[in-house]
């Protein structure tokens, strides 16, 4: 498909630069598209959605500080750098922002010292390999040399750090934030566990990519970067009993969205697993496992936009974010949010 159908202007002034006061007070668009109907809420109106027997599936992947600022060794050129994944024991996947700079066996030094990178590999689009040394425990180097990595829409300042988090946030590893889980409480959790709703945990560190614009004119010519995800026995369990007795699975964002597809479609159930993901879903696709999506709304022409389109359908989706634009919603990481969902 062309990724132009999948553009739209939004004025600037939507883009949020902080999160609603309180998490739950984000509005919230909920969409049916069976029946084409947009409805306004707010995210504290989300628990009137669930059944007793819905399972809600969130990631709880943490945030790390995974932006690196370094000099060359030894000519002292700037240099940042975001780590992307764990490869192997100290090697990891970077992007590099000035990476012509970057050749094999290039050394970086990032924190007087305490951190060392040696470029060991170059791939595309500023992607290398980085094997560390360091003394002590890696996250605990990485809290005391570097940042969290916000998005590039949002003006860097720190006291942001703490909400660029899920209230559930528990396994470090992600350099993005799964940011459709924002907007829940541990009091609209506690809320829908007493209404019989099953919480199940997965856990995907988001990659940067994943936000990113398709660079390429047509879908057939992206690739995705891959991920990495995490499914416990318990919540594997947890999804096939409700996939073999009809309840409905509710999924907290496009990425956790992403795994489970992946997953059934690679083992035709839940398997319990640690693996990764380049599942690219564009409209076509054939949803297995999740039955109803909460989602943010997402940059223009990026992979999150065309998956979301593929669970509803590209013309609905195009007209709930222009009302969202008329109504002024706000967008991206720290913006609203959207309940989309359809036949029981």
């Amino acid at each position: 498909m062309d990724i132009n159908l999948f553009d739209f202007i939004l004025p600037e002034h939507l883009i949020a630069q902080y999160p609603s006061e309180k998490r739950e007070n984000a509005r919230l668009l909920v969409i049916n598209k069976e029946n084409e109907t947009i409805v306004d809420e707010h995210f504290y109106d989300i628990t009137k959605y669930f059944n007793r027997g819905d399972v809600l599936v969130i990631n709880d992947t943490k945030v790390i500080p995974v932006r690196l600022y370094g000099t060359k060794i030894p000519t002292g050129a700037k240099v940042e750098t975001i780590i992307l994944k764990q490869i192997d024991d100290n090697l990891y996947e970077v992007i590099i922002r000035n990476a012509k700079v970057i050749h094999l066996g290039t050394k970086i030094d990032f924190g007087e010292g305490k951190l060392i990178g040696e470029c060991t590999a170059k791939l595309r689009d500023g992607v290398h390999h980085l094997r560390f040394s360091y003394q002590g425990k890696f996250l605990e180097v990485l809290d005391e040399v570097g940042s969290i990595p916000l998005p590039p829409y949002i003006k860097d300042e720190k006291e942001k750090y703490s909400r660029y988090q899920t209230v559930y946030a528990k396994k470090p590893g992600s350099a993005a934030a799964p940011t459709a889980g924002f907007h829940f409480t541990e009091a609209i959790l506690e809320e829908l566990k007493r209404q019989g709703v099953k919480v199940a945990k997965i856990t995907l560190n988001i990659g940067l990519a994943t936000f990113r614009p398709l660079k390429v004119a047509h879908t057939k010519d992206h690739i995705m970067h891959e991920e990495t995800y995490e499914i416990s026995q318990e919540t594997a369990d947890l999804l096939n009993d409700a996939l073999k007795t009809n309840a409905r699975i509710i999924s907290v964002g496009t990425t956790s969205t992403r795994a489970l597809e992946a997953n059934y479609l690679k083992y035709g159930e839940i398997k319990a697993t640690n693996e990764a993901t380049d599942l690219f879903i564009t409209p076509g696709f054939k949803f297995n496992v999740v039955s109803r999506l909460i989602t943010n709304f997402h940059l223009p022409k990026s992979t999150l936009i065309m998956l979301v389109s593929a669970f509803s359908n590209r013309e609905l989706i195009l007209k709930a974010y222009m009302h969202a634009i008329s109504n002024n919603y706000r967008f991206f990481s720290f913006g609203d949010v959207m309940y989309i969902y359809g036949k029981d």
